[in-house]
């Protein structure tokens, strides 16, 4: 499998970059958000450089459910503006990676004794047919009686409806790596195996110190730093000096797992017998995945593991609904979601990314926590304006809402 060339130098297209030791932006983070944002800023022009101590996708952006989706569930805790702009990021996302991004059936089924009826399903649907614009992409049904038998092997007793509507899936690693490939290929440069040291106020911006691959350190100045660390954001925070302000944030771990095994119509939204909460089984890759559970996590995000818990829960949760389904567990996974703290269960708090300046004026640190990975590209495309005070002017070089994100040459999603 081919992979990008990530410390690639700018493209013939691109602008001659500054002296090394100069940049206008330093972004650290190469997870979803950390390239959208190097992508976006290259986009509008300024001198970009994106440290990453590992590989693109390292962290959190290769562990999530793999969909691209509006967020359904969220309309129960009334997250109406967080369900309209990832349902038109979901819109974007399918012009602009074809090849990365695609519809596919989601199946909602409705059994007896369930705290949702029928009906409020079908209400639930349709605001979110009406909040994606009512165009093909938000059209539901309700699948007929006589269809259901047809549904993967889903168990039929006590089965008293189902509705069927469509959402984005995606390998979100993949979509990572492309979008550092489009930040790379504007003009950002992409530093692998550079993990902060330290960074100290130098005058109105920063004097950023990370490790080169070879065991050495090398030293840039920047405008403004962009922190999209993901779980390790307050972390890489205590390695500035004056240390900028933070968000008191919880860090939610969540599990998934693959069976051996397939499913032919597309991917199931059951509800948990035990506790009601959402979990997906998904098509993937010629197997099964599913998940996702949630736990508090106060280590340290490079230990988080899945725990035999919560891997017989989503097994047993599975199995429930797709009672033939024997298939062994063949891989696990976990990731971390990065919450408000609350005193409230992790399903019911906002999804909305966060954003903490130093100087929301003139901002020349920015800290982002949390953010869902439909919604990359609209959080990179606030980042942005809001530094301009600090960044100034550039010419503009594109529009990510129209750019074509690169073919890699990934693996497509299904064998």
């Amino acid at each position: 499998m081919r992979r990008p060339a990530l410390a690639m130098s700018a493209t013939p297209n691109a602008p001659r970059r500054p002296p090394a030791a100069e940049r206008g932006l330093v972004v650290i983070g190469a997870g979803i958000l950390g390239a959208g944002v190097a992508q976006a800023a290259s986009a509008a022009g300024h001198d970009t450089l994106l440290l990453e101590r590992a590989v693109p996708a390292a962290g959190t952006s290769s562990r999530s459910s793999k969909l691209i989706h509006g967020g359904l569930r969220y309309l129960e805790t009334y997250q109406f503006g967080l369900v309209r702009e990832s349902l038109a990021e979901r819109a974007i996302l399918l012009r602009i990676a074809p090849h990365l991004v695609r519809l596919v059936p989601f199946y909602l089924p409705r059994y007896r004794g369930m705290r949702r009826g029928p009906w409020t399903l079908r209400a639930g649907l349709s605001l979110y047919a009406l909040l994606g614009g009512l165009g093909r992409e938000s059209r539901f049904r309700s699948v007929p009686r006589a269809e259901w038998g047809a549904l993967d092997g889903l168990t039929l007793e006590g089965l008293d409806a189902v509705f069927e509507y469509f959402d984005g899936q995606t390998d979100d690693a993949a979509l990572c790596r492309a979008v550092v490939a489009s930040a790379a290929a504007l003009g950002a440069e992409v530093r692998l195996g550079a993990e902060l040291v330290r960074a100290e106020r130098n005058g109105a911006g920063w004097r950023v110190t990370f490790t080169t691959p070879d065991g050495g350190t090398e030293s840039v100045s920047a405008r403004a730093v962009v922190n999209a660390a993901g779980p390790w954001a307050n972390g890489v925070n205590r390695r500035a000096q004056p240390a900028p302000p933070g968000r008191d944030v919880e860090l939610v771990g969540g599990t998934h797992i693959e069976l051996a095994g397939t499913l032919a119509r597309g991917v199931y939204y059951t509800e948990a017998p035990v506790d009601g909460r959402a979990v997906f089984s998904i098509p993937w890759k010629g197997r099964v995945m599913v998940g996702t559970t949630e736990r508090p996590y106060d280590g340290d995000p490079s230990a988080l593991a899945p725990t035999a818990a919560e891997i017989e829960y989503l097994l047993r949760v599975h199995r429930h609904y797709f009672p033939a389904s024997q298939g062994e567990v063949v891989a696990a996974w976990a990731g971390l979601r990065v919450l408000p703290r609350a005193d409230r269960a992790a399903f019911g708090r906002p999804r909305e990314v966060l954003l903490a300046h130093d100087d929301p004026a003139r901002p020349t640190w920015t800290t982002l926590y949390g953010g869902k990975l439909t919604g990359y590209r609209h959080t990179a495309a606030r980042v942005i304006p809001a530094l301009a005070p600090t960044l100034g002017r550039a010419q503009r070089r594109a529009d990510t809402r129209t750019l074509t994100l690169p073919d890699l040459g990934e693996r497509p999603l299904h064998d």
